[in-house]
């Protein structure tokens, strides 16, 4: 078993659902990023998803992009970002997972990347833009420093493409709950729970939800779907307004989720 998925059976072990928070790395400056990762480890998040900035995020909605931007700005990088994870790698308790693109994992090397990768606390990667069919260029060597590479599958995903998608995935399934970019949304579609049913069918990988949860009450209506949750934009901006209050809520919300 990878850590990444004994951190998550191991919360949902004494009762609670996962939280992953996702952070832009460098929003704000790269030294934002220790004390943002300590401080959400402090109030009991189960792993950090951190994001790298990215000229072209295809999958980012305008919070995540914005917070790239702004990155990028600093001269963030991914080099940089994984340099200066290990400088307190010491410290980090919790796995950590990077999002990240295709591209500058090409750049960097498969093989150097996985390497400074793991030696900077990183357990799971996610690909948003890399096909599964292409997974080869890069999974090799991730597996080689056992790093995860984590899948994500879609609401109009076929049900012959969520059994690849499923088996293929390490460390947990990343279950998309709405079709479209990352983004606070309203409300959820009314088949998502059918949905989270249909993929425990096929895999005993934890299923973390992702994409549009943004209220406590999300939290709770999701991870009663699944294994935990993911937040993202709501997490981006409340770092933004250095609103700490509405963090500690969103974690809070995942304790008292109805089995």
């Amino acid at each position: 078993m990878s850590t990444l998925t004994a951190a998550i059976e191991s919360v949902q072990a004494a009762g609670n659902k996962a939280f992953v928070p996702y952070i832009m790395a460098g929003d704000g400056g790269l030294q934002t990023l220790r004390p943002t990762i300590l401080r959400l480890q402090q109030i009991g998040v189960t792993a950090i998803e951190v994001g790298i900035p990215f000229t072209d995020p295809v999958a980012d909605g305008p919070t995540i992009e914005e917070a790239g931007y702004r990155a990028l700005k600093h001269g963030v990088t991914l080099r940089t970002v994984l340099a200066e994870l290990a400088s307190f790698r010491d410290d980090i308790t919790v796995p950590l997972v990077a999002m990240t693109y295709l591209n500058p994992i090409l750049a960097y090397g498969a093989e150097a990347f996985a390497k400074d990768a793991k030696a900077a606390g990183i357990e799971g990667i996610i690909v948003p833009d890399m096909p599964l069919e292409e997974s080869d260029i890069i999974h090799g060597a991730l597996r080689n420093e056992q790093v995860d590479l984590i899948q994500l599958v879609s609401l109009t995903s076929s049900p012959e493409r969520i059994a690849k998608l499923t088996a293929a995935s390490e460390g947990f399934v990343y279950a998309v709950t709405v079709n479209g970019i990352t983004g606070a949304r309203q409300a959820f579609q009314d088949e998502l729970e059918q949905h989270f049913k249909q993929l425990a069918t096929y895999t005993k990988t934890p299923i973390l939800a992702g994409f549009g949860i943004s209220t406590p009450e999300h939290v709770q209506t999701l991870g009663a779907m699944s294994s935990g949750v993911i937040v993202g934009s709501k997490i981006v901006d409340a770092l933004t307004r250095d609103d700490w209050a509405s963090i500690e809520a969103l974690v809070a919300a995942t304790k008292t989720v109805q089995q």
